[in-house]
């Protein structure tokens, strides 16, 4: 068991794509965890497919450094809002932060969400200011930002305090001096023992340990992974699991293991402070607390942010349904998303009157995204409707999410960019201009503003702006229709394959989603109409062949290119009347009702019912 005094517990928090994971990697290589011919992937931490092709950080992970006689224990945490449930976790699990920066970036709307969180939990916090190698790089003016956050989110006067180091994490070079960069981490390692408190808890009382953190393995089941907040926890001890719902169980630890680099080592024990992974207690769920049998004790259960957004996933009913995925039923839907529940604890999934159909909340667009990605992935077909936001009755006033929105954009789509946000009930509340050609502008939007507004706005700026944003606070309900699509749809008539002649006879109408050779069913969405009602089409007729032949009539004919959509940019485009079908290879848009007919009926139905209203 480690000797206390050189334990060092830190999280890694910062804006997406500032270079926490590249950070985590040069501290790892440089810590000589690695042997010298091991080849090391790089951003070892991200480890799953999505992480890897997406280059965020989803799962928080943690990792230890040996570093002299000391073992610092690092937690990389997600930088995006969605993820905010594992950063709220993590907290509770360290002594202090490393804040990293982006050297021209700034603070970002991310920084401030993650910043805000380890402020409230007391932590000590240490500035890293990364990409110090970039040409536009303005580190004075970026600490400056920084202090202006620290006093804005109310830090104490210790946290004002902080060390700031200046690094390049993909150069792995760091220093305490903006001007010049020393080629190795020493000055970032050094700076975290001097500055960042050991654990005091107590070794010699009754043993209590937060499972913060679940993993799953075929072998040993469940892995509970936290931090030992009193006593020594064993292998083969015998437990008390103290549940979320207030109620006990007995259990044992089967086995214990605590973090080397990025490999797991069994251990014998671990003591107050130690971060561990405990293994062969069933059904264990995250904030339950493992305690002393004789003294069972719970920790406080963990606060967890509110979901803010909503869909409905249901079994896919389509025509085509079956063909692709391996899990088509809603006994596997609702085992699949109850499984999700035991490690993500940002979901929510409720029933409805409907055996096939359940509402999941979530924290975002990507936090739902990305778990409708995982799951095709796996196998599952399913359908999802339009994204919608949690609207809530604080005091008995309607209240509605409101998203805090950071733009990069070039000066000429400024204007055009204020006059879209500006129709989303957007409010502005900063605009910096550094003279650079770019514009930096904030604003408080409704979230429901920003459902399908980056399609929007990439074509507004040409693909060269940038947005962030993160949930701000709950304000009041802004009333009428805020964003949503304006445009129209081309819907199939036909059940077939589209043909080029049929997809040429409707190019004119719009934008066509499908190429030529896409098996198509009636109701199924083929393109957007340039008008914003939605018209019925066949793109499946075939060319009535005549015996007369023109030697270069077929050789002319070009077709547009089609806009082909990925998953997330389907998820924004959906309508209320419309759902999005999920298989393993393919993502369609279809309309809820498939006939004509009856959608018409069904149209007419909802304009007299809101008549009479």
């Amino acid at each position: 068991m480690h000797d206390r005094s050189q334990i060092r517990n830190i999280a890694i928090i910062a804006h997406v794509d500032h270079g926490k994971t590249t950070l985590v990697d040069k501290l790892l290589q440089q810590s000589g965890i690695f042997r010298e011919n091991e080849a090391v992937q790089e951003r070892a931490m991200d480890s799953n497919d999505l992480e890897r092709e997406r280059g965020i950080t989803i799962l928080a992970k943690n990792t230890a450094i040996t570093y002299k006689d000391y073992l610092i224990n690092i937690v990389d945490t997600p930088g995006h809002a969605d993820f905010g449930g594992e950063v709220e976790r993590i907290m509770k699990m360290v002594d202090g932060v490393l804040l990293v920066v982006d050297a021209y970036e700034g603070c970002m709307p991310q920084t401030k969400f993650v910043l805000r969180k380890a402020l409230e939990h007391h932590l000590t916090p240490i500035v890293v200011v990364n990409k110090i190698d970039r040409p536009a790089a303005r580190p004075a003016e970026v600490i400056d930002e920084v202090l202006d956050l620290f006093i804005e989110l109310e830090a104490s006067d210790e946290q004002l305090d902080f060390p700031v180091v200046y690094a390049s994490a993909l150069n792995g070079t760091s220093s305490l001096d903006p001007e010049k960069q020393d080629d190795n981490m020493l000055a970032l390692y050094e700076t975290i023992i001097e500055h960042i408190p050991a654990p005091t808890e107590n070794v010699e009382e009754p043993l209590q340990f937060l499972v913060t953190l679940m993993d799953y393995n075929e072998y040993l089941g469940r892995i509970a992974i936290g931090r030992v907040n009193r006593g020594v926890i064993r292998q083969g001890q015998p437990v008390a699991v103290m549940t979320r719902d207030g109620g006990k169980k007995s259990a044992r630890i089967e086995k214990l293991f605590g973090f080397q680099g990025l490999r797991r080592v069994e251990i014998e024990e671990a003591g107050a402070g130690d971060i561990v992974a405990v293994a062969g207690i069933k059904d264990i769920n995250i904030g339950e607390t493992i305690a002393d049998p004789n003294q069972p004790e719970a920790l406080p259960v963990l606060k967890i942010d509110e979901p803010t957004l909503q869909m409905t996933f249901l079994v896919n009913n389509s025509p085509f349904a079956g063909r692709e995925g391996k899990w088509v039923t809603s006994r596997k839907l609702r085992e699949r998303l109850f499984k999700e529940l035991e490690t993500d604890v940002s979901l929510r999934v409720d029933e409805t009157d409907s055996p096939d159909a359940f509402v999941v909340s979530g924290r975002g667009e990507l936090h739902l995204g990305i778990l409708i990605e995982n799951m095709r992935r796996e196998g599952y077909e399913l359908q999802v409707s339009k994204p919608e936001v949690i609207v809530r009755e604080i005091d008995g006033v309607k209240m509605e999410p409101i998203e805090r929105l950071l733009i990069d954009v070039p000066e000429e789509s400024m204007g055009a960019v204020m006059e879209s946000l500006g129709s989303r009930k957007a409010e502005m509340v900063n605009m910096i201009n550094n003279g650079s050609g770019q514009v930096r502008l904030e604003f408080l939007i409704p979230a429901r503003g920003l459902i399908g507004y980056r399609t929007h706005f990439l074509t507004l700026t040409r693909g060269y702006g940038v947005m962030n944003h993160a949930f701000d606070s709950y304000g009041p309900y802004a009333g009428g229709q805020v964003g949503g699509r304006h445009e129209g749809v081309l819907v199939s008539s036909e059940n077939g394959v589209s043909t080029l002649y049929g997809i040429l006879s409707i190019e004119d109408r719009g934008i066509l989603f499908v190429e030529p050779g896409t098996e198509i069913y009636e109701g199924m969405i083929v393109g957007e109409h340039t008008r914003d009602n939605d018209i019925v089409v066949n793109i499946c007729k075939e060319k009535q062949l005549t015996n007369v032949r023109s030697a270069t009539k077929d050789e002319t004919v070009k077709m547009k290119t089609p806009r082909l959509f990925s998953l997330e940019q389907a998820l924004e485009y959906l309508n209320d009347d419309e759902y999005c079908e999920i298989t393993p290879k393919s993502v369609r848009l279809r309309k809820k009702i498939l006939n004509k007919s009856e959608r018409e009926r069904a149209e007419k139905h909802r304009k007299m019912s809101e008549a009479n209203l």
